[in-house]
């Protein structure tokens, strides 16, 4: 049975239709107490100084918090309350890292927009999170 439900948010539109696609399930199982928790991921730039760092990461966690107002906004519409997090790092491994240590039942994500040579070389996030995962990945298009 589904109880927690992660949502990998980047702010990007597939990443809102995968959290779009975790109410429409919250509210197709009303009976079920669902948690949904929203996970962004900061991600510091490779060889940088601290100093560069700690504002990339400040401007992440920023973004984040006011895109975290909307969803929350979204959700209280539906009368679905969400967590939202944010973690620093590659996004992938924290997300499954999260995913593990919270006992989450489903990760819910979306493709990200890749090139093909880029995917090819690196792999995309939602590849390589489904990959890992203890638990079940719906990947929304």
């Amino acid at each position: 049975m589904l109880k927690r439900i992660l949502v990998g948010f980047d702010g990007s539109q597939p990443s809102y239709k995968a959290f779009e696609f975790s109410l429409e399930l919250a509210t197709l199982c009303p009976n079920t107490e669902m948690e949904i928790t929203v996970l962004s991921v900061a991600q510091p730039p490779e060889q940088a100084d601290i100093v560069e760092m700690r504002a990339v990461i400040d401007n992440a966690k920023q973004y984040y918090e006011e895109r975290f107002k909307e969803l929350k906004e979204k959700a209280k519409e539906k009368n679905i309350e969400i967590k939202t997090e944010i973690a620093v790092g590659h996004p992938a491994d924290q997300i499954v890292k999260y995913a593990k240590e919270n006992n989450i039942d489903m990760i819910i994500l979306g493709p990200k927009g890749k090139s093909k040579i880029e995917s090819w070389l690196v792999g995309s996030v939602s590849k390589r999170v489904s990959t890992y995962s203890h638990c079940t990945v719906t990947i929304v298009k």
